[in-house]
């Protein structure tokens, strides 16, 4: 049999295996997955380090920058000693040098003073029940603190969802670029990320063609992306996709998994916004919906 003949049964193999109707069983099983995948999405956003336990994000200007829990400092946090230390930046090298006569712990280390960033590891600062650590905005460095009683963890209210409909599971045709590209896009706080892209994507989504720009995570196809339900009844910056890498050219984009950036709950984080190329002209009813703060 011809190799052409050969690659258009497979890919109509590929295509027919997604959309024959299934079982009553198999869509129960279905229904079933994605709502423990839901239920393991909320358990991970409140652990102990997950997003909600971010609880300030210290943008750090050229030189010394204090920190403490005195008011004088330029970093003030709310617990700990009054002046805990000093972070020095010096051309996007980050140190920390303890008060005198003061030692800081430092992945579970006592130290006098080390080099924060850059570092193979990320290096975590525990006071009390503060962990501080460097965090990058595009260029601009910043210290992030992580508490597990934040009150943002405490108020949080539980995650709404659209009900799971198997017409938002598709498959995708992946498309390679000649070489990877460079992908750069603004955060929520107006500075510039740049992600790296191998292929774009194709698919029909409720009778309509799409061309999706993912980039990479780790071996993923990760979608940032915004369509017209977005900012009224799903959040309005973006919201985030993970599909599993492409095999013999496919893939399959499940929306049913869409999910809010950490922005979406927390001040203090700093999500990409979405490419272009991932401004949906279209309703996708489907995955993770707006979150309704407490009153």
């Amino acid at each position: 049999m011809p190799y052409r003949t050969l690659v258009i049964l497979g890919l109509a193999s590929f295509i027919s295996i997604l959309t024959v109707s299934a079982s009553p069983k198999q869509q129960d099983d279905y229904v079933s997955n994605i709502e423990a995948w839901r239920l393991e999405r909320e358990h991970n956003l409140k652990a102990d380090d997950g997003w909600l336990t971010v609880a300030g994000l210290f943008f750090l200007r050229e030189g010394d920058n204090t920190f403490g829990s005195s008011p004088l400092n330029d970093i003030v946090l709310p617990e700990g000693p009054a002046e805990a230390g000093v972070f020095e930046l010096q051309n996007q090298k980050v140190t920390l040098q303890a008060a005198v006569r003061k030692t800081l712990t430092v992945d579970g280390a006592q130290v006098t003073s080390t080099t924060l960033y850059p570092s193979e590891e990320r290096a975590n600062i525990t006071i009390g029940d503060l962990t501080l650590f460097v965090h990058h905005s595009g260029s601009r460095l910043a210290i992030r603190m992580r508490t597990t009683n934040s009150a943002i963890r405490q108020a949080f209210t539980g995650l709404q969802w659209y009900p799971v409909k198997e017409t938002y599971r598709v498959p995708a045709r992946f498309i390679p670029h000649d070489k990877p590209i460079t992908v750069t896009v603004q955060n929520i706080l107006g500075d510039i990320e740049t992600l790296t892209s191998y292929g774009s994507v194709k698919l029909t989504l409720n009778g309509e063609s799409l061309e999706m720009l993912p980039v990479d995570s780790d071996g993923q196809l990760w979608f940032i992306f915004r369509d017209l339900t977005s900012g009224t009844e799903t959040y309005g910056a973006a919201r985030f996709l993970y599909a599993d890498a492409p095999e013999n050219g496919w893939t399959t984009v499940d929306f049913n998994k869409a999910y809010n950036p950490p922005c979406a709950f927390n001040p203090h984080t700093t999500c990409p916004l979405p490419p272009i190329q991932n401004r949906l002209q279209l309703r996708i009813e489907a995955g993770e919906r707006n979150y309704k703060k407490r009153p």
